[in-house]
């Protein structure tokens, strides 16, 4: 099974892809993707999974928009994204995905991570117009 220690090493091959992480207790870490990209994404140890998450956004105040966005996301859940998936998390919209740890390898870590970035990058301008609508 994959170690914390092991995380931490996939982590740091992160790196040298251009991104950067810190960790901010004990299995739990904030990475930053680089580049252009403005967003964190969180990685939490927690056997017998790892867990990757990113805030998208809250949530629109407006019934109607919100209703909008979740059919959208759900839509997106179903057609675009491979593992992870679109969901709420209080009022706000997050993009979340689990691994297991049991046979996990830096490669399906790094598909997943980029992944979720590459996906999150390409939404983002659609669901740019439901956060302007707050």
């Amino acid at each position: 099974m994959v170690t914390r220690e092991d995380i931490e090493a996939f982590l740091d091959r992160l790196n040298t892809e251009g991104a950067s992480h810190e960790e901010v207790e004990p299995g739990l870490w904030v990475v930053k993707p680089g580049g252009s990209l403005d967003f964190d994404v969180v990685v939490t140890h927690n056997p017998p999974v790892v867990l990757l998450r990113v805030k998208v956004m809250p949530i629109p105040s407006d019934t109607n928009e919100a209703a909008a966005l979740n059919k959208r996301l759900l839509e997106l859940n179903a057609s675009d994204l491979l593992h992870g998936a679109y969901g709420l998390d209080g009022d706000a919209i997050v993009l979340t995905e689990a691994l297991e740890l049991a046979h996990l390898d830096f490669e399906e870590f790094l598909a997943s991570f980029e992944s979720m970035t590459l996906s999150l990058t390409t939404h983002l301008r659609e669901l740019a117009a439901f956060r302007e609508a707050r």
